[in-house]
């Protein structure tokens, strides 16, 4: 990363320190504030995974914490895709249109996973699938390729929230309770939330995720 990037991470990380409690977590989720949290199940976790094995060669689910592994050699969603291998959770029933939605989850990337997707708001005008794609880059996450948003992001527990205004066509993401990055929307007639494991260009060999308390908000005026 250049000099200028090395001084933003900084600066976000200070903002960071700022807002943490002694306990190292948020004093106050004002970023939840106006939502509603949407009741989430096993029938709303549709797990994707290397068409040749069973989920469980991939991912664990164990003591609330959701564990995704992948290898850069592994196998595409289905037999005949060109897509790269993934092990991620497509959450349904939640598929929406308009309204401001919101995703929260606490994620652990270990060192070493780089170029895999962790995160993504799906759907688009059809020139491109996502409306937004977070990834591991070097230890840094990353706007798809880039720009690079926060560094030092291996080896601790962080809570993602990202939230997605439809009519607006803007997409907030907060890391630690504090804003790192806003995106344009991308159209598409639908969109829902997916988190876990895609593996992207430059995939580590080896790419692992753990996601916890994961949420899934919607404003409360729509």
């Amino acid at each position: 990363m250049g000099t200028v990037s090395e001084i933003r991470g900084l600066i976000i990380l200070i903002c960071f320190s700022l807002i943490m409690d002694r306990t190292g977590t948020s004093a106050v989720n004002y970023l939840t504030l106006g939502f509603t949290e949407l009741p989430l199940n096993s029938s709303n976790l549709h797990n994707h995974k290397p068409y040749n094995l069973p989920v469980n060669a991939r991912y664990s689910f164990k003591h609330g914490v959701h564990k995704f592994w992948l290898y850069s050699t592994d196998k595409p969603l289905s037999l005949n895709s060109t897509t790269r291998p993934r092990s991620e959770i497509r959450i349904r029933g939640y598929d929406y249109s308009h309204g401001v939605w919101q995703f929260e989850g606490y994620g652990f990337v270990p060192y070493g996973t780089s170029g895999v997707c962790i995160m993504q708001v799906f759907g688009a005008h059809p020139k491109r699938a996502t409306t937004l794609m977070l990834r591991m880059i070097d230890g840094w996450l990353a706007y798809y390729g880039g720009p690079f948003l926060v560094p030092n992001m291996w080896e601790r527990w962080f809570r993602l929230n990202v939230i997605h205004d439809v009519e607006a066509s803007i997409v907030k993401v907060y890391v630690d309770g504090v804003q790192v990055f806003q995106a344009p929307g991308h159209g598409g007639s639908f969109h829902y939330f997916k988190f876990g494991l895609y593996a992207q260009p430059n995939a580590s060999y080896y790419m692992e995720s753990r996601w916890k308390g994961i949420r899934v908000l919607k404003k409360d005026y729509y």
